[in-house]
Formats: C-alpha cells, sequence, structure tokens
C-alpha cells in the first residue's frame, strides 16, 4: 500500500532533520551530500504538489520569499550582557578569589568553552519552532535577522527529541569556517571581486544581506554557548543545559568543558592556546563560566557584566616584517594619519601587509623609519598596528618619516591642531575628506543608507555625481548614470535609490550626527536634538544656550557655533531642507504624573541590576532627565556601589539620594 503523501512528506521531514543533527552537531554523517539533496527533492517536489501540507518549519523553507527591505530593530527579553575581559593568569585567580568570597565555602564548578569570533545572535524557539533570530546590536536592542538565519542549516527551524520549553532563548554565535571562507574568497578572487578581509568582518555582512539566498549559498554556521530567557528552565546548571540543547540538535562546541577548579581552567587555557590554529573557526580566547544557575543568581551582576563569567583573551599575536614605505591617509574633518605598508607578514590567521602608526606623535616616539624590521600585532585581533621597532635590524640607509606639510591628495596646506597631536588639511573640499564625509553620512549609525559603501561612494565622487550630501537625494534623476557605475544592477539601484529615501525620515538626532560637525556623535547628537526640538532652533542657538544642554561643555558648543556660523554649512542645510530630509526631533512620549517627569536625574557609582545606559533611558522614559554631572539644578541623585564625588557633592547640596532598588520601585520596575 502506497504511503500518504502526508506521512512521506513528514517521514522525509524527520529524516532530513536527523542528517542536519548528524551532520552538524555529531560531525557524523551517514550519506553523502548527493544522497542528502536527493532527499531534499524528494520532500520539494512532494510539497509542490501538495502546498496545503507546508509547514514553516519544514527543511524546504529555509530560502524563499522576496529580498528584505530593511532589518526591524527587535528588543531582547533578556539584555545580552557584555562579558569582562581578562589577558593574564592573575587576573583569571583574581576572579575566581572573588567568585569564592561571595559563595563562601560552596563548592562550585566552571563551564569553559572557545570564544568564539563570530557575531552574537539570540534563536527564540516557541513550543520547539524557531520564530525569531536577533543580533547582539547593543545589548538591549538588536536586528531582526530571522530570514537569513533561517537559511543556515545549522540552526535547526524545529527542535529534535521532546519535552522542549514552551520558550526558549538560545545564544550563540554565528561565524564562518575558514575552509569555507577561504573557498568563497578564492572564487570571488577570481572572478575579479574583492575579497573578505575576514571570517568575522565577512559573517557580520552576510547577516546584513537584504536577500536570503545570499545567505544561503555561504555556508554560515552556529553554536550555541548560553540562553536569555527559558520557561520553565528545567536544568539547573549550564553544563547540563548544553548537554540538553545537543539533544535537541543545537550545535554545541565540542570543546566545551566541566572543570572544578580554576587550576584546571587555566590548564585549559594553555591547550585551547596551542590548538586555535587547528581549529575549524577563529577564536580569540575562552570564556569561563559559573556552572550552576543558583550560585549565579546569587553572585549577580555589576552594572557591566555578570559576576559569574569572565572571558580570558590569548595575548594578541606578533609578526616581523619590514617597512617597505608610509602612507598618509586623509579623514572626514582632515586628519592626515601615516599608515605602514609592509613586505606581507601572516597574523592570526590572516596575510598582514598594512598597519596603523595612529599619529605622527606615535612615529616620532617609536622611531620609526621606512627600511625598519618592526613588530606588529593585531589590536583586539582586527586592526594591526606596529607597536615597536628592532633597533638592531635597523638598515644604515633607513629613511626617517617626514611629516607632510601639504595634503597628500589635494596638495593644500596642512597644519597640527592646536595643543593636539593631529595632522590637519585644511581645505574642507578635499576629496578625500568629502569621500569620508559622505561614507560616514551613509553610515548605519548616521543616516543608514543600505548600499552605500565606500566603494560606492568613491565611485560617485570620482564620476562627479555627487559632490556633497545633499547631491545624494537628487541620484532618483540620475538612474541611468548609476546604472553605469561598476557593480551596479538595476535591483542594486532600486534597493539604493529605496535607502536614500528612507533616510528622509531619519530624526533630527541622525541627521545632526552625520552632519561631521566636529566633537557630535550619536549622544550629543541626540542631547542637542531633545533639547532645540529642530534644526532651526539648534542653527540658532548661542553658545550660552548651547551650553545649557546637559553634557555639552565650552570645546563642544564652539565647535557647533563654527559650523552653523559658516555659509557653505547654511546652504548644506538648506538643501537638505529643500530635498525633503526631516529636520525635526520626535517628541518623547512622557507620562507627566511620573516620579521623575521634570526633574533632573544623576547616576553614579556601580548599578547591580541595570546597564547605566538602560537606566539613563527610564529616566528619559518618564520624563526625566539624565546628567552626567551634579549641580543645584539636580533633583535626585540614584548611588550605586562605588559612588564617589558626585555623591559627596549631592550631599553636601542637600540633594536627595536613593540607591538603585528605591529608583526601580519609583520606576515601576521594583
Amino acid at each position: 500500500m502506497a504511503m500518504k503523501p502526508a506521512d512521506e512528506i513528514e517521514q522525509l521531514r524527520d529524516e532530513i532533520r536527523r542528517h542536519d543533527r548528524l551532520y552538524f552537531v555529531e560531525a557524523a554523517p551517514e550519506i553523502s551530500d548527493r544522497e542528502y539533496d536527493r532527499l531534499m527533492d524528494r520532500l520539494k517536489r512532494l510539497e509542490a504538489e501538495h502546498p496545503d501540507l507546508v509547514t514553516p518549519d519544514s527543511p524546504s523553507q529555509r530560502v524563499g520569499g522576496e529580498p528584505l527591505e530593511g532589518f526591524a530593530k527587535v528588543t531582547h527579553a533578556v539584555p545580552m550582557r557584555s562579558i569582562d575581559n581578562t589577558y593574564n593568569e592573575a587576573e583569571l585567580r583574581e576572579f575566581d578569589q572573588r567568585v569564592r568570597k561571595i559563595l563562601g565555602s560552596e563548592k562550585f564548578a566552571y563551564t569553559v568553552d572557545p570564544k568564539v569570533d563570530g557575531v552574537a545572535v539570540s534563536l527564540l524557539y516557541e513550543n520547539g519552532v524557531l520564530v525569531a533570530a536577533a543580533t547582539r546590536g547593543d545589548g538591549e536592542t538588536g536586528d531582526d535577522v530571522t530570514a537569513n538565519v533561517r537559511t543556515i542549516r545549522a540552526v535547526p527551524l524545529k527542535l529534535g527529541g521532546s519535552k522542549w520549553p514552551g520558550r526558549i532563548d538560545i545564544r550563540g554565535e554565528i561565524y564562518w569556517p575558514l575552509e569555507d571562507f577561504t573557498r568563497y574568497n578564492a572564487a570571488r578572487q577570481q572572478a575579479g571581486e574583492q575579497v573578505f578581509a575576514n571570517p568575522r568582518n565577512a559573517t557580520a555582512g552576510t547577516l546584513k544581506q537584504l536577500d536570503p539566498q545570499n545567505v544561503a549559498d555561504r555556508g554560515l554556521r552556529f553554536v550555541a554557548h548560553g540562553f536569555g530567557r527559558i520557561e520553565p528552565l528545567a536544568e539547573d546548571s549550564h553544563y547540563a543545559l548544553m548537554k540538553q540543547l545537543q539533544r535537541w540538535g543545537v550545535p554545541v562546541s565540542d570543546r566545551t568543558r566541566h572543570i572544578t577548579d580554576i587550576d584546571g581552567v587555566l590548564a585549559e587555557c594553555h591547550v585551547l592556546e596551542q590548538d586555535r590554529r587547528t581549529l575549524a573557526y577563529e577564536i580569540d580566547g575562552l570564556v569561563a563560566k559559573v556552572d550552576s544557575f543558583d550560585q549565579r543568581d546569587r553572585l549577580g551582576a555589576t552594572s557591566k557584566y555578570p559576576r559569574w563569567a569572565i572571558a580570558y583573551k590569548f595575548a594578541a599575536e606578533q609578526g616581523e616584517s619590514r617597512l617597505i614605505d608610509v602612507e598618509f591617509q586623509v579623514g572626514k574633518l582632515g586628519t592626515i594619519t601615516p599608515r605602514a605598508i609592509m613586505e606581507p607578514v601572516q597574523l592570526a590567521g590572516t596575510t598582514v601587509r598594512h598597519a596603523s602608526l595612529h599619529n605622527f606623535d606615535q612615529v616620532d616616539r617609536l622611531d620609526v623609519r621606512i627600511g625598519d624590521t618592526v613588530i606588529v600585532e593585531k589590536a583586539g585581533e582586527i586592526i594591526p598596528q606596529v607597536v615597536r621597532v628592532v633597533i638592531e635590524k635597523r638598515p644604515k640607509d633607513a629613511q626617517p618619516v617626514k611629516r607632510p606639510k601639504q595634503c597628500p591628495v589635494c596638495g593644500h596646506p596642512a597644519a597640527q591642531d592646536e595643543g593636539g597631536v593631529y595632522l590637519r588639511c585644511l581645505n574642507p573640499q578635499c576629496i578625500a575628506q568629502r569621500k569620508e564625509r559622505l561614507i560616514y553620512f551613509c553610515g548605519r549609525d548616521q543616516m543608514d543608507i543600505e548600499g552605500a559603501g565606500e566603494s560606492l561612494v568613491t565611485q560617485l565622487v570620482d564620476k562627479e555625481l555627487v559632490r556633497d550630501c545633499s547631491d545624494l537625494y537628487h541620484l532618483a534623476d540620475r538612474r541611468d548614470d548609476l546604472l553605469a557605475l561598476e557593480r551596479m544592477g538595476a535591483k542594486s539601484v532600486d534597493n539604493l535609490l529605496a535607502g536614500i529615501d528612507a533616510s528622509k525620515g531619519r530624526p533630527l538626532a541622525r541627521l545632526l550626527a552625520a552632519l561631521n560637525i566636529r566633537h557630535v556623535g550619536g549622544t550629543t547628537g541626540e542631547l542637542l536634538a531633545d533639547h532645540f526640538g529642530d534644526m532651526d532652533a539648534v542653527m540658532q542657538a548661542s553658545a550660552e544656550e548651547l551650553l545649557e544642554v546637559d553634557g555639552v561643555g565650552p570645546e563642544l558648543a564652539a565647535s557647533v557655533r563654527t559650523f552653523f556660523d559658516s555659509e557653505d554649512n547654511q546652504a548644506l542645510i538648506a538643501r537638505l531642507r529643500d530635498a525633503g530630509v526631516n529636520m525635526r526631533q520626535p517628541k518623547r512620549q512622557i507620562a507627566k504624573d511620573s516620579p521623575f517627569a521634570g526633574k533632573t536625574v544623576v547616576l553614579t557609582g556601580t548599578l547591580e541590576h541595570l546597564e547605566r545606559k538602560a537606566a539613563e533611558e527610564i529616566v528619559k522614559s518618564l520624563g526625566g532627565k539624565a546628567s552626567g554631572s551634579v549641580s543645584k539644578k539636580t533633583d535626585l541623585v540614584v548611588a550605586g556601589e562605588k559612588a564617589g564625588s558626585k555623591l559627596t557633592k549631592a550631599k553636601e547640596l542637600g540633594i536627595e539620594v536613593i540607591d538603585e532598588a528605591e529608583f526601580l520601585r519609583r520606576a515601576g520596575r521594583g
């Protein structure tokens, strides 16, 4: 008797899920890729014949639908906290002593696993089915990358086994295996395309692709290392939970260890550091966590980090190379930065040919000369930098690095900042500055224009399609010119123009941050926008009025006035306004009967349950003003552990002081 389509479909799904588990979790595949593809093809054919039987958790549904228009924001139910770092054995033992001091004579153990150098994500499962995936973002809010994560075969769309919690938020890293990354880069190079710099950055960029099919083709993996919220929480320890996740088909590192004392943790540090180059993925250290959830609850957290976990970072890998030359780069504010050009050297798994020299004072301190043998390392395993010169290997003909007197790009005069360390090009119309300003304007934390990266902006300026940021808003009239640019097809042009149009609605705070006003970034932009409400008010504010904004000092106020006193900048704002760019800041929805309404609140010391930024947002959301300094205008001070001079000054001025618990109670969060 022939099997019913519904039964065969379910059988195929179970079989494919089993093979995914064998491949990604147990590293023990039973069938070839070709046989796996046959199973998947059969499932897709049956589902096409019976579309009413298709379900979102079917393995066939990993890639589907139209390209995304953008990424929605997701607020994490439990914040994705950072973990404190340590770099040597003594600091790791100090961490252990702090744990022992709080737990007293209790016995405790650690779970230790590799610190995978990937992109942190949160996977939310409801009744065993993947319903959402989000990046870490700022820890409180991340990007919704569900559509892209669904394409990653290592992420189960439905948990295996049974007895899953109703809701479970699995935390882990998405990474690009080194072998797959190298193969993909080789294919790009052969096709004449720009290669990716390293797996971690390439993974982050891949997750931001608007077309999920592009993600599916790259072979990303996932490994779990923690959790956010689990309802209900059945296990009582981290190690037991990781084993349970494996039984449900979730990949967990095969280097996860359960260790009973700090000596064992240190031994594992040394073993893993020796083995790191043999692993299939990049790591930059390991993470040690107190295993018991009950003990974690009692250990608690500081305002920044949990007290029950620590990351042991491996020492930055160093290499030796010869300095061939020093080139000068020009930044968005005219800063001229020296960059070393070296003979190729292998460093942390990548070939390095360039390294930062930071500024010309650093060049003088290092006494670095062209022809020198130099020691280079990766700061945080990301940015290569020259750390010292091997003087004994200096050749007789080594040439000193001379500070340029003119801009290396436009030839205009260069001058040292008064009392500062930076050398700057004094020509605001320098083509290098214009490119960098535009790249910054389009950046994610500014106007967030999708697709307007360095390569495209360079072409736009070089082809004279764009001179300043206001020209971006007229590119819709130059569609044919855009199509003529390298790697710009119809779809890319549509996405770019859609991104430019969407940026018109960004709040004033984003625009102020994007304008390249010296000393004005995201935080300051928000302070100014919230205080003044619209662009005209900011432009007309005197230095004295600017100083009334909490967090704005004399240097920043002078910088804002200098920018808006410029006729060129006034004309730029007018062009942006004419193009339809928003010039207002939306007012916060404030509860007028809030205990913080209209009050200036200062937070000081270490808070146990809240990050400082989160506490400030609570104050703002309830109608208060979060200030960084205590004055006669201060209404309330929230004092945590190790509160210092701000607490002393508050007492001297007779200002009300409360602790974190009282703050949470008044905010309705206690």
